[in-house]
C-alpha cells in the first residue's frame, strides 16, 4: 500500500508539472538571483547575490555557473545577443561578456555607488543606473563610460531604452531620454513610492511597476502616466513586455501578473514558488519567458503562463518555431510546444537515437497558431529520444530524455 501511495503522488506531481502555468527549473544555487535577459528561447543569463552568475543555451533545461571574477552583488544583466552581454552591480561593479559569458571582463565604472539597472540596444550602446541618481553611458561596448547629468541624487532602479535616443529611468523620479541621456527630462507619473522596473517596447509605448502593487501605464513616451489596478498590494520588482499589449509582472510572495492588453487587465498566475520573491522577468516573444529570485528560484513558461492550452488563438506567431520539451527529462509524459504562421500540413514524429520513428503525434492541416502537445512514454525504455516538426519547407528536430 505504502509503494501504491508513493507512486499515486509520484504521478500526481507530474500531472501537476504538466498542468502548471509555471515550471521551475533547476538553478544549481541557492543564492538570490536578482536579474535575467534572454535573447532568444534558447539562450539566458541570470545574476545575483555573491557575483552569481548562471547561463542557458537550451531555454534552462540545464543552468550553468559561470566565473564572473567577483563576490559583489549582481543586480542586473543585459544582454544584445547570444554573445554580448553587460551585468552591473555593488560597488560600481560593471562585468562584460563577448563570448557568452565564457569569460567576463571587470569594467572601469568610476563609481563606488550601487549600480541597479542597466539597457543595451546593441553590442556597443548602453546606459547604466543606481544610486545617488548616477547615470553611466557607453558608446563603445564599456571599453569608456561616462557620466550624464541626471538632475537627481535620488536612487535610480531601472533603465529602459528601445533605441540609442530614448530611454526611461525609474525609482522615486521618471526620468525621460529622448537624445540618448544628453539631457534627462524629470516626468510626473502621478506615483508616491517606489517603481523598481520600467520596460518599454518602443518610444511611446512602457509600463513601470513597484510599491504594493503599483503600475504605471504610458502610451506616449511619458508625456501622460495612467494608474492601472494590479489586485495585488505585494510588491512588484520586474516588468516585461514584448510587444504594447503583451507583458508580465513579478513580485514579492511568488506574485506573477499578466496582461495581453496592454495593461488594462492583469490576471493573477500560479508560480507555484510562494513564498518566494521573484525580482526579475525576461520574455523573448509572448508565449516564452524566465522568472528569477529568492534562493536560486527559476521559473519557465512556454505557453504565456496559460494553463493546459491546445491552442492560444489571442496570438498568432510570425514565425515557425519548435519548443523544448518540459519537464526534461520527464517520465513518463512530456508537453511539446510548437509554432506555425500559416496554414500547413504538420507533422510532428518521434525517433529513438537510431532513427527509427516511435509515435507520430501530429499528421494533419493546421491553421496558423501556437500548439501544444503531450507525449506519453510509458510504453518505452528509458534513453534519449528525438522529436522532429516538419510544416512546409519549415523542419526542425530536438532532444529529450526519458528518464524511469
Amino acid at each position: 500500500m505504502k509503494k501504491l501511495v508513493l507512486v499515486f503522488v509520484f504521478f500526481s506531481i507530474i500531472s501537476f508539472q504538466l498542468n502548471a502555468q509555471w515550471f521551475q527549473q533547476i538553478s544549481g544555487t541557492e543564492f538570490d538571483l536578482y536579474g535575467v535577459s534572454f535573447t532568444d528561447v534558447n539562450s539566458g543569463t541570470a545574476v545575483g547575490d555573491g557575483g552569481t552568475i548562471l547561463r542557458t543555451t537550451d531555454g534552462g533545461t540545464t543552468w550553468t555557473l559561470q566565473s564572473s571574477g567577483t563576490t559583489n552583488s549582481l543586480s542586473c544583466v543585459s544582454f544584445t545577443d547570444s554573445n554580448n552581454g553587460t551585468a552591473v552591480g555593488y560597488n560600481g561593479t560593471i562585468l562584460r561578456t563577448t563570448d557568452g559569458g565564457a569569460s567576463w571582463i571587470l569594467q572601469q565604472s568610476g563609481t563606488m555607488e550601487w549600480l541597479w539597472g542597466v539597457s543595451f540596444t546593441d553590442s556597443r550602446i548602453g546606459t547604466v543606473v543606481g544610486e545617488k541618481g548616477i547615470i553611466l553611458r557607453t558608446t563603445n561596448g564599456g571599453a569608456s563610460w561616462v557620466p550624464q547629468s541626471s538632475g537627481t541624487t535620488n536612487t535610480l532602479l531601472s533603465v529602459s531604452f528601445t533605441d540609442s535616443n530614448n530611454g526611461t529611468a525609474v525609482c522615486l523620479d521618471v526620468l525621460r531620454t529622448t537624445n540618448g541621456g544628453a539631457t534627462w527630462i524629470p516626468q510626473n507619473s502621478g506615483a508616491t513610492n517606489w517603481l523598481a522596473s520600467a520596460s518599454f517596447t518602443d518610444s511611446n509605448y512602457g509600463t513601470a511597476v513597484g510599491y504594493e502593487g503599483t503600475i504605471y501605464r504610458t502610451t506616449d513616451g511619458g508625456i501622460t502616466w495612467t494608474s492601472q489596478t494590479s489586485g495585488t498590494t505585494n510588491w512588484l520588482y520586474g516588468v516585461c513586455f514584448t510587444n504594447e499589449n503583451y507583458g508580465t509582472a513579478v513580485g514579492t510572495f511568488g506574485t506573477i501578473l499578466r496582461t495581453t492588453n496592454g495593461g488594462a487587465t492583469w490576471i493573477s498566475q500560479q508560480s507555484n514558488v510562494v513564498p518566494f520573491n521573484l525580482s526579475a522577468v525576461s520574455f523573448t516573444d509572448s508565449l516564452t519567458g524566465t522568472v528569477v529570485g529568492d534562493q536560486g528560484r527559476i521559473v519557465r513558461t512556454i505557453n504565456g503562463g496559460v494553463t493546459n492550452i491546445e491552442k492560444t488563438i489571442d496570438v498568432m506567431p510570425t514565425e515557425y518555431g519548435l519548443s523544448q520539451n518540459y519537464p526534461n527529462p520527464f517520465n513518463p509524459s512530456t508537453s511539446i510546444q510548437y509554432a506555425i504562421s500559416s496554414r500547413q500540413f504538420v507533422t510532428l514524429k518521434v525517433y529513438d537515437v537510431i532513427g527509427k520513428e516511435i509515435a507520430t503525434l501530429v499528421n494533419e492541416e493546421k491553421s496558423a497558431g501556437n500548439f501544444n502537445v503531450e507525449f506519453n512514454a510509458f510504453h518505452l525504455a528509458s534513453g534519449i529520444y528525438y522529436y522532429q516538426l516538419r510544416a512546409g519547407d519549415y523542419v526542425e528536430t530536438k532532444k529529450m530524455i526519458l528518464l524511469k
